[in-house]
């Protein structure tokens, strides 16, 4: 508890440093990056994403990171669109050159995307002065069968900040290299060559991991249903309709059959755990359209589902394997959770004041989460 305590403190000082460097380099004219920060995810499904953290348009344009940013984004603006492209292929060229992510000591050269060029928030609509942005974004496949990781930035770089998350594992580790330094090793584990039994049992985990003790939204939800169900059959009745629900969703989002935006999906899971705290709260019996509601928002949870299980990746080669034991680990925690509600306050279901000093108190908390939820994601 500890350790996961002092990665999360070390994650949110990551946060604060990137969040200050970015809003100091919007009040000041130059974009003053005193680290190169790095952010490597390692996805279950073996493939990998790094996005380094570094001044694009003055690396285009062939000036010092230091220089003044306001001068260097009107300079790229002036240049021909031809003059302008040939900056930017020079810009991932330099940027792949100077960056060495190796596995087993053998480096996996690929030219980086700038994700952050061409969005509106670099474009104008923010104050912050810079054309390209200030992320590269390298991703590719991790080598079967390799068992560590090593990265090396070139010396031109300022010192580097570097966080690998082993999402297969469930570790986050963090080195700072001084300029031109190579990384200490990260042991990669699973990542090599991988059986049916290891896939299954490692999203099996992973799909757990997402409810507890990741997932706070839906346990708050699985928690809303369980408070109002005064019997086992009621009960059963909403989590079968739930389970049905984001079964049907997760499959059919994460196979591209079927698919809404992660802006519009979030917001509305937030409503529904507040609706059903609501419910709760107004009613003392289970309605005869609850189980019906209770579907509709399974589905929406099970797009959530298939978001999460989009950012760990999913290995091609045994798809529908991974796919099903991500979804039985989140039956899993749902399964976990009611049982711990049960075994903390099942006992006094039937005692008069169940509803005033435990239904509605927790309703109420609930309802207040879910709609600052809804409120935040918006």
């Amino acid at each position: 508890m500890l350790n996961v305590n002092r990665e999360r403190y070390v994650v949110s000082q990551i946060v604060f440093v990137l969040v200050f460097t970015f809003c100091f380099g919007a009040i000041t004219l130059p974009h003053n990056l005193d680290f190169t920060y790095i952010i490597l995810i390692l996805k279950p499904d073996g493939t990998f994403q790094a996005d380094v953290t570094c001044d694009l348009d003055a690396i285009a344009l062939g000036v010092s990171p230091g220089a003044d940013s306001y001068q260097v984004v009107k300079r790229l603006e002036s240049l021909p669109k031809s003059e302008f492209d040939r900056r930017v292929d020079r810009a991932r060229e330099y940027v792949s050159n100077r960056v060495a992510i190796s596995f087993d000591g053998k480096a996996v050269r690929s030219l980086p995307l700038f994700p952050e060029y061409g969005h509106e928030f670099y474009a104008g609509a923010s104050p912050i002065p810079t054309i390209l942005g200030l992320t590269a974004r390298f991703t590719g496949n991790i080598p079967k069968g390799v068992s560590e990781l090593t990265v090396e930035v070139d010396r031109g770089f300022p010192p580097v900040y570097l966080t690998v998350m082993n999402q297969a594992l469930d570790v986050t580790e963090h080195q700072v290299l001084a300029r031109g330094a190579v990384s200490d090793p990260f042991p990669l584990g699973i990542h090599a060559e991988r059986t049916k039994t290891s896939v299954a049992l490692q999203y099996l985990y992973l799909g757990i991991s997402h409810i507890i003790p990741k997932g706070l939204d839906h346990i708050l939800f699985v928690l809303g249903l369980f408070l109002l169900s005064l019997t086992f059959k009621s009960l059963l009745l909403q989590i079968t309709a739930f389970t049905v629900a984001h079964t049907l969703t997760l499959a059919l989002t994460s196979m591209g059959i079927f698919r809404l935006p992660s802006d519009f999906v979030e917001p509305l899971i937030a409503l529904s755990i507040a609706y059903v705290a609501i419910e709760n709260i107004v009613t003392s019996e289970l309605k005869p359209w609850r189980p019906v509601l209770v579907f509709l928002f399974g589905l929406l949870h099970g797009m959530g589902f298939a978001g999460v299980l989009g950012e760990l990746g999913i290995p091609e080669n045994h798809f529908l394997l991974a796919l099903f034991s991500f979804n039985a680990g989140v039956e899993v925690g749902q399964l976990l959770v009611v049982t711990a509600a049960a075994l903390a306050i099942g006992w006094f279901r039937n005692a008069p004041w169940f509803r005033s000093r435990i239904t509605v108190p927790l309703s109420v908390a609930i309802g207040i989460m879910g709609l600052y939820w809804f409120w935040d994601r918006l």
